[in-house]
């Protein structure tokens, strides 16, 4: 199983990116996915999540400004990021909760992290 991350780049504050991470494998059904960050000398943190169902958890620093969704025929999971602010810039990882299709066992796994840099 693989996640691929994509969509990070360079935004002025203020600005908008869409994050997206698909998963990839031998993958019966995803459960909950979601979206960590981790800045220079912080560590990672959940940016957001939500469930196979849709049910959506965001922090409350991004709430009002991020948005999570997904779609679950494409195996995918969106980050929607607005009014970008300094203090988002950070390496964003993709997480998954997998089903996997030998033996219905469960496994965490991760994306490779895209970075965001919100500069003027």
């Amino acid at each position: 199983v693989q996640l691929q991350a994509s969509g990070g780049g360079l935004v002025q504050p203020g600005g908008s990116l869409r994050l997206s991470c698909a998963a990839s494998g031998s993958i019966f059904r995803l459960n909950d996915m979601g979206w960590y960050r981790q800045a220079p000398g912080n560590r990672r943190e959940l940016v957001a999540s939500i469930t196979s169902g849709g049910s959506a958890f965001i922090v409350e620093s991004v709430k009002g400004r991020f948005t999570i969704s997904r779609d679950n025929a494409k195996n995918t999971v969106y980050l929607q990021m607005n009014s970008l602010k300094s203090e988002d810039a950070a390496v964003y990882y993709c997480n998954a909760e997998v089903i996997l299709k030998s033996g219905f066992s469960v496994r965490d796994y991760w994306g490779q992290g895209t970075l965001v840099t919100v500069s003027s």
